[in-house]
């Protein structure tokens, strides 16, 4: 039976008696809100309510999580939603089942896993998360994260560690944006809260490249050394080639069209045609080939195995991420690999009248102009023949004359 205050009909128990009661039993305070003492000792808030013609008994908590004044307010509320037709119990499920912060992120880097290009970057999203957001926000529901909690993530390595900081943010963004989705939440804190934290330097880190005038001498030295010979006829033909690492790394003979003869060995030219999967904008992309990147091919020949690599490594495996940097730092230049594109791009522009646009086709850079890029239909396959070849030659005369290209005029 319950046991009811005759002295106030709302409101009828006390803080003092909440703690010091003993006594099994039921305590009503009114709003259908009554503590619940166990025989071992144990007290919780219920609530009974009529919820759309039904009484129900609602469970608000323990009293060590839950005061008398929060257990109070949790009941007005609840009385409130069931007169308007609502429903706290069928609320209170919705709300346990939002995941948490950990969670969440967890189950964003599931989705998203299939969309990133390589299993590094599906790994640092998540192991960034692990490190630095979930050991502050990991256990909190994503429905109840602050700004505030964001900023506690971010402050301690915002001026430590820039660019590791802005990536968290990012992802913590992403994170959110899809609890948004589920509809528990409506906003994003990990969004306007940069006046909130000291700006970072505006310095650019560009990679590290070697000015034209050196190329062929880094070249000649990477000839000489005792490197594997895959390993040098790759660095060499991505120089000649103005292509990225994984591009060269993973080129295949399939994608190696020889004209003018079967195989290397006795071709006149050839195209390399790298697919739409290992370009940086997923657009295939055609590269003519150079006399001396066709020589390259001819003695890479000798090494080709099971794989069809074009540039196997010593087991006949693609050659790793920092195989061809490892070379070019051995013989004393410490440069990016990434950067002889930076070198053939100066050169073409200091040492050449070759339109602006031939170069960055040769780069397979993506034109950002939409009205430029309307009409930008051709990759101007010849003309970059002609300036690989110009490039080749440049390189082998050791930093030659200034060449010239005379653009055709209609008369």
């Amino acid at each position: 039976m319950d046991k009811i205050s005759k002295r106030h009909p709302e409101k009828a128990l006390s803080a003092v008696f909440v703690r010091q009661v003993v006594e099994p039993g039921k305590y009503s305070d009114g709003n259908g809100l009554f503590l619940l003492v166990q025989p071992n000792g144990s007290k919780s808030w219920v609530q009974r309510i009529t919820i759309r013609g039904k009484r129900r008994d609602v469970g608000l908590g323990g009293v060590g999580y839950v005061s008398l004044a929060e257990a109070r307010e949790l009941a007005l509320e609840n009385k409130k939603l069931a007169r308007a037709g609502g429903d706290p119990l069928q609320a209170k499920r919705e709300a346990q089942a939002v995941l948490t912060f950990a969670e969440a992120a967890r189950k964003v880097h599931e989705i998203r896993k299939p969309t990133w290009r390589n299993k590094k970057h599906a790994a640092q999203f998540i192991t960034t998360l692990e490190s630095y957001a979930f050991p502050k926000i990991g256990p909190v529901r994503v429905g109840d994260v602050t700004t505030a909690d964001v900023l506690a993530v971010l402050q301690p390595i915002w001026l430590e560690k820039p660019e590791t900081a802005r990536r968290v943010r990012q992802r913590i963004g992403v994170v959110m944006k899809w609890a948004i989705a589920q509809g528990w939440r409506q906003d994003n804190p990990a969004e306007n809260i940069g006046q909130a934290l000291p700006k970072h330097e505006t310095t650019k880190n560009h990679r590290k490249a070697l000015p034209y005038a050196e190329v062929s001498e880094c070249i000649a030295a990477v000839q000489a050394s005792n490197a594997w010979p895959a390993t040098k006829l790759a660095l060499e033909f991505l120089i000649l080639t103005a292509t990225r690492s994984g591009e060269v790394r993973g080129a295949l003979w399939e994608e190696i069209e020889f004209h003018g003869g079967d195989a290397a060995t006795s071709a006149t030219s050839a195209t390399w045609e790298i697919p739409a999967s290992r370009m940086k904008a997923k657009k295939a992309h055609r590269v003519p080939l150079s006399g001396r990147a066709l020589e390259i091919l001819k003695e890479a020949e000798a090494l080709r195995g099971a794989s069809g690599l074009v540039f196997p490594s010593a087991r006949d495996k693609p050659l790793s991420d920092m195989t061809l940097s490892k070379l070019v730092k051995e013989q004393g230049f410490d440069v990016h690999v990434h950067g002889f594109r930076t070198s053939f791009k100066t050169w073409a522009q200091e040492q050449t009248n070759f339109p602006n646009e031939v170069s960055e086709a040769a780069l397979a850079h993506m034109v950002k102009d939409k009205a430029e890029a309307a009409y930008a239909r051709s990759d101007m396959f010849d003309k970059r023949r002609k300036m690989m070849e110009s490039w080749a030659r440049y390189l082998e005369a050791r930093g030659g004359e200034v060449v010239t290209f005379e653009l055709k005029r209609n008369n």
